[in-house]
């Protein structure tokens, strides 16, 4: 890959991102497809994003993606929202249109989307949800966007449940036709039988991630049906309790990982206007 003096800057802002594998898929695809850009990783935090988001646009970068702990705190130092992005409150990918910085959340299109590449569509299906975090909203939002027919929704009484509860009014306002509604998840009756009930069944908590990996949001596997999708957002392990479970009641199972992929090729897409070697890119780093 040459720099030259056309190369576009993309980067990631967040803290920590050593770790982080985004520089390496999206500079892959640049490579494999030929485009001059270049994606790096800095590590900044909210004390510093101001003046990172500032630094983008001097530098006239073509945008950067968010991490913790930028997703919330960014919405002060740019120009516009995404309809999903506005109605999650967070951002992890912004795109520079000639001066002009727009926010958007490419989560829960990343989820649908790995939906859909294991043949599931959303439509109309009464979905249970378990968690209020900010994946769960990005996930619930896109949900409803996209036209599910029911959403419920489970977690503990909490500040995030709080937000979710805001968060649902909104949704009501802007796609009445979708009913959503929050439980306590501690009332496992309720928890069960919706779950006996549902089409589709998404974990949306830490449940089953390293190091509690012996966890599983679901206690009762009486509820486990074979028409029952099972979708964990947890990739480390790829293959969670409640996704091992799952399989064996005959539901199907979709990890989290795929979530990850997708919503770096949405991302990729607003970036470039190209399609990002979805096959190339999983063989390689997934």
């Amino acid at each position: 890959m040459k720099i030259t003096g056309h190369t576009r800057l993309l980067a990631l802002f967040g803290s920590p991102v050593v770790h982080s594998g985004s520089p390496a898929m999206y500079n892959y695809s640049f490579e494999k497809l030929g485009l001059d850009y270049v994606y790096v990783a800095f590590d900044v935090d909210k004390n510093g994003l101001k003046e990172a988001v500032s630094a983008a646009r001097l530098y006239n970068m073509r945008g950067f993606n968010l991490t913790m702990p930028c997703k919330n705190e960014v919405l002060h130092y740019i120009d516009e929202l995404s309809p999903e992005a506005r109605l999650v409150g967070a951002v992890n990918t912004v795109v520079n249109e000639n001066g002009r910085l727009i926010g958007y959340n490419t989560d829960g299109t990343g989820f649908i989307k790995n939906l859909e590449a294991h043949k599931i569509d959303i439509k109309n299906k009464k979905i249970a949800v378990a968690g209020a975090g900010g994946a769960a909203t990005a996930i619930v939002v896109q949900l409803a966007l996209e036209g599910a027919g029911e959403i419920h929704i489970f977690n503990r009484k909490s500040e995030t449940f709080n937000k979710m509860v805001e968060t649902a009014k909104r949704l009501r306002q802007e796609v009445p036709e979708v009913v959503i509604e929050l439980y306590d998840i501690l009332d496992e009756a309720k928890f069960n039988s919706l779950i006996k009930e549902a089409e589709i069944f998404v974990n949306a908590t830490a449940a089953g991630m390293k190091p509690y990996d012996e966890e599983s949001v679901i206690k009762d596997i009486s509820v486990f049906h074979k028409d029952l999708v099972v979708a964990d957002v947890v990739y480390n392990p790829i293959e969670t309790k409640l996704l091992k479970e799952a399989g064996r009641a005959g539901c199907t199972c979709i990890d989290g990982k795929g979530m990850l992929l997708w919503q770096g090729v949405y991302a990729f897409k607003l970036y470039t206007g190209k399609d990002m070697p979805v096959e190339d890119v999983r063989s390689k780093f997934f």
